[in-house]
């Protein structure tokens, strides 16, 4: 599973493959009570986030519980209750999960009386636990045979709660709800939906939906009613009831029949259309979807052979009916942006252990099950792109300790990257030094490194090379093979920030020379620390002397100058205290630095802390004919 990279899962619960996409419910390392929903493409390897805290519970037998609804009847709308700001709210969606948007409260009470409820302050919440028992109803039903009408019990307010719970009823897929029940009531779908019928002592039956009740009594003294047998179908008009008189009288089975209330079977003028809409957009999924369904004045009975008509026409398709793509997040204009960690322009990791080829990512999907037809506002999505084809380069050769000395007898684990020139036509072959060679194919068979035991103490020579038919590259490093890991060896060290390093390992050291801008320094100290008065570039001399033998290298060492950058402390709740993470967030900013000096490339280091904070090192290039461009000029903009 190709999560997002800082996903790192405590938990994960399958909530569907339908359609050949895989819905999750992943608890991440962060959170406690709440699960993060995400959808996969076609094929279920690459995942997306669609919906953040969703409230989980412990359920019977100790499974986990996911306030997640999908509606019966209509294809791709969700009932999902979220944490925000230590509330929970109930939230819907009608493009399996691409928006999100809050329940609107009933205009009115059972009474009459105006609600006064505005969003994002008020709206309507509802409980989404579906009943394990068969006899019972649950706290919300829907059922294909009656789109767009869903029954659930909740409140009105700013929160879900568990107090002053009342029945709501929608016949539009959630687009308005009317308050049926001021308590909560066992209400079960009769004659495939035609009509409605609603348990506590009394059974109540509805053949508009909910809009009107009449009482039936079926006992001579009130049943409390524990629950209902059906036979199978949801076109029966038959329905047995269990339930007691009182506390301690034994259980009653009453079976009643409703046909006496239908005078027919139902004739095509028994049926009104009825389109389904979010907010008055009929384009849903890519298509527009109608729906019959009965009229509240027939009293007709719906047989098995009556199949209700669906109509579908597809929609051109719009900027709606494309959600963003792995490794990249919607922004406030709607707009998909690659996430910080993620970078487009970098070739797919598939491309070694792939023939030729790789999925160039454009930042949009269209959504499956979205039946849309390609029109003037369609997305491109991601393509099947050749691999880009170059010569080798930026091999690194080292150990997996990054160090140059190994014990004798123990196995020594060589890592090799390559910045460039990475394919399946690129072969790898790394010499040990001790006659002993091997070759691999691609890089993606050496991800885990290279294990290789010396027999015998010395220093081997050991070389790697990346070849294909555009080029090649070479590395080169010394190992020395000891009975006994070094004594001691020398390290160039600056006080205010670690530049660069020079290490020299022997057995028996004698004297050590290190000479600094022409002015030697004597030390057998196993490191040398040096301040520069002056940013910029200094050339450095270090030798190293054991006996007759002598090691010498130079290089040139970077004075930085450094910037503390702050953050806002919000960073760190999605911060999990890795190194990766850290990086990606360096190369956020330093790519902001760019943006904001004007300058394309400059030598920069950032190191980041945690909690949140960083320092800037930067080394402003010499100055060119013409540059008007000053190092003043540029902390002014950083720190803008």
């Amino acid at each position: 599973m190709k999560l997002p990279k800082y996903t790192l899962p405590k938990d994960l619960q399958i909530i569907s493959t339908d359609d050949n996409q895989v819905v999750t419910a992943i608890q991440d390392w962060h959170q406690n009570d709440s699960y993060n929903l995400y959808t996969s493409e076609q094929g279920g390897l690459f995942f997306t986030l669609v919906l953040e805290n969703v409230v989980s519970s412990g359920g019977p037998e100790g499974n986990v519980m996911i306030d997640l609804y999908e509606v019966a009847g209509i294809k791709g709308v969700f009932l999902s209750n979220k944490v925000v700001d230590g509330q929970v709210r109930t939230y819907i969606t009608y493009n399996k999960g691409r928006d999100w948007q809050l329940l609107q409260a009933p205009a009115r009470d059972l009474q009459g009386n105006t609600v006064y409820c505005e969003q994002p302050f008020c709206s309507l919440h509802l409980h989404l636990h579906v009943s394990e028992n068969p006899y019972t109803s649950g706290n919300i039903v829907s059922k294909d045979s009656a789109p767009g009408i869903i029954i659930a019990s909740g409140v009105m307010g700013p929160e879900l709660t568990s107090n002053n719970v009342s029945i709501f009823i929608t016949s539009d897929a959630g687009n308005t709800w009317r308050e049926v029940f001021e308590e909560e009531y066992s209400v079960l779908f009769l004659n495939q939906g035609g009509a409605l019928v609603a348990i506590r002592h009394t059974p109540l039956l509805s053949f508009d939906e909910g809009q009107r009740w009449d009482q039936y009594s079926f006992t001579s003294s009130p049943l409390y009613v524990d629950g209902v047998l059906g036979e199978p179908g949801e076109d029966t008009l038959i329905m047995t009831i269990f339930g007691h008189f009182s506390h301690r009288s034994e259980w009653q089975l009453v079976k009643i029949d409703f046909r006496s209330f239908f005078s027919h079977r139902c004739q095509p003028d028994d049926y009104l259309t009825w389109q389904l809409h979010n907010e008055g957009e009929v384009c849903i999924m890519g298509v527009k979807r109608t729906f019959q369904k009965l009229k509240g004045s027939a009293r007709c009975v719906k047989t098995r052979d009556q199949q209700r008509a669906r109509d579908s026409v597809p929609c051109p398709c719009t900027e709606a009916d494309f959600e963003c793509d792995y490794g990249f997040e919607r922004g406030t204009d709607g707009s998909c942006s690659p996430t910080f960690w993620f970078v487009p322009t970098a070739a797919s990791r598939d491309c070694p252990v792939t023939t030729e080829s790789y999925l160039n990512r454009t930042g949009y999907r269209r959504a499956l099950s979205n039946n849309c037809t390609v029109g003037g506002g369609a997305r491109p999505g991601p393509r099947r792109q050749r691999c880009p084809s170059s010569a080798p380069r930026g091999l690194q050769l080292l150990t997996m300790e990054q160090t140059l000395v190994a014990p004798l007898g123990n196995n020594v684990t060589l890592l090799v990257f390559l910045e460039e020139g990475a394919s399946a036509t690129t072969s790898i072959t790394v010499d040990f030094g001790d006659g002993t060679a091997v070759s691999y194919a691609n890089t993606s068979s050496i991800e885990d490194g290279i294990r290789h035991m010396y027999n015998r103490v010395g220093i081997y020579h050991v070389s790697a090379m990346a070849r294909n038919h555009l080029g090649s590259d070479r590395v080169t490093l010394f190992l020395h093979v000891s009975c006994e890991s070094p004594s001691s060896f020398v390290r160039l060290r600056f006080s205010f920030f670690l530049c660069f390093i020079l290490s020299f390992f022997f057995l028996s050291p004698r004297l050590t020379v290190c000479l600094f801008a022409l002015q030697p320094v004597v030390t057998l100290d196993a490191g040398i620390s040096c301040s520069f008065s002056r940013e910029g570039l200094h050339n450095v001399v270090v030798q190293a002397s054991a006996g007759n033998t002598v090691h010498q290298d130079q290089g040139t060492v970077a004075s930085f100058r450094s910037n503390v950058l702050a953050f806002s402390p919000y960073l760190d709740e999605l911060n999990p205290g890795v190194a990766e993470w850290r990086e990606d967030i360096s190369r956020v900013v330093k790519t902001s630095v760019i943006q904001v000096t004007g300058l394309q490339t400059f030598p920069a280091v950032l190191r980041m802390y945690m909690p949140s904070q960083s320092e800037l090192f930067y080394l402003y290039p010499r100055s060119r004919p013409g540059d008007t461009y000053s190092p003043s000029r540029f902390w002014k903009h950083v720190s803008r």
